[in-house]
């Protein structure tokens, strides 16, 4: 069994006692136009766009900032003018909470600086978007590895009655052709082999240059020096999805800087 699959199989028990049906009236009233837009902050310029992402530990290198304050970050992120924000709210293997999340869209609509955040995680039901769109996400993470072709049309018609953007995440050619089968706007190619946590940005430049023109496209995981920026740009990556190395930086907002003037 891979992580994916361990991680997966928790979240279906972790939220099992949460499910219930959620009448498309519930979605489309939390449904709010003032909510920023993710698509469009990675869209529409030359430049890479930085995802920037708040991420204590993954099972992958175990603990990386584990006292890290979400809203101390999240300052760093905003003030180097990063496009958005990705708050990893899943407790278990990442650290994270919906607090996190709730904290960060509060300081970033009290500071008037229209940065969307992503909520980050495992998200298998409808009531997850739900969640996100109280917590003021403004996007939620799809992983079309993880779930059927049901659960991925039941999930994105959810986000966008909510009117919240989503990132399909994928891992292979596989995922690629089912995330444009269901008409994906964002799609992420994530470099890590989850059976073995080893990255290569090999996998960007396969599956990058494919993405339909129109797709915004990011690059995941693997991504820790400007050089790694430098290839998945070539690769013709429009955004870099960074939780890791901007954890450890002494300088996080040093580094988006650096990337934005690529």
């Amino acid at each position: 069994m891979d992580i994916l699959t361990e991680i997966m199989a928790h979240k279906r028990q972790e939220i099992a006692d949460r499910l219930r049906d959620v009448p498309e009236e519930e979605l489309e009233a939390l449904f709010n136009p003032g909510r920023p837009s993710l698509f469009q902050a990675l869209a529409g310029h030359d430049k890479v766009s930085v995802i920037s992402e708040i991420k204590r530990k993954s099972p992958s290198v175990g603990d990386i900032a584990s006292g890290a304050s979400a809203l101390t970050q999240a300052g760093h992120y905003v003030a180097a003018h990063t496009e958005a924000i990705s708050v990893l709210t899943d407790e278990k293997y990442f650290s994270g909470s919906i607090n996190d999340l709730n904290d960060v869209t509060a300081y970033i609509q009290e500071s008037q600086t229209g940065v969307p955040c992503l909520r980050k995680d495992f998200f298998v039901n409808s009531i997850q978007v739900v969640e996100a769109a109280q917590a003021g996400a403004s996007a939620i993470l799809i992983i079309v590895r993880a779930l059927t072709d049901e659960e991925i049309q039941t999930l994105f018609r959810s986000a966008r009655l909510a009117g919240l953007d989503a990132i399909f995440e994928i891992h292979n050619t596989e995922d690629l052709e089912r995330a444009i089968h269901a008409d994906a706007q964002i799609i992420g190619v994530n470099n890590r082999n989850l059976a073995t946590f080893t990255t290569d940005l090999a996998l960007s430049e396969e599956l990058i240059p494919q993405i339909p023109e129109g797709c915004a496209s990011i690059a995941e995981s693997g991504i820790i020096t400007i050089d790694d920026v430098h290839r998945v740009k070539a690769a013709g990556a429009q955004a870099v999805l960074i939780g890791q190395a901007l954890m450890e930086h002494r300088d996080p907002g040093a580094f988006i800087r650096e990337i934005h003037s690529l």
